[in-house]
């Protein structure tokens, strides 16, 4: 049986990004979740988000979304279509 392995190097950027994360997905000011729940959380987040944008995209005048859904992850360019940019 074979896992993968990740090493995850905590720049200041990174740990910051996972404190933040970590209070978001926490159920109380006291609650320390695994960091693995708060990965999935953020996994979870952003394929549920590009969900949501695919599902809208032709439902709404493009300027609406891009205001509504436009984030450094999940970039929204249009001409005459909206794309999604993975950073």
């Amino acid at each position: 049986m074979t896992t993968d392995r990740t090493t995850l190097r905590l720049s200041d950027d990174r740990k910051r990004l996972l404190d933040q994360a970590s209070t978001i997905v926490a159920s109380d000011p006291t609650d320390d979740p695994p960091m693995s729940d708060v990965i999935d959380a953020a996994l979870t987040h952003l394929i549920e988000s590009h969900e949501n944008l695919e599902d809208v995209r032709n439902q709404y005048p493009a300027q609406q979304v891009k205001q509504c859904c436009n984030t450094s992850v999940l970039r929204l360019r249009y001409r005459t279509s909206i794309e999604s940019k993975w950073r």
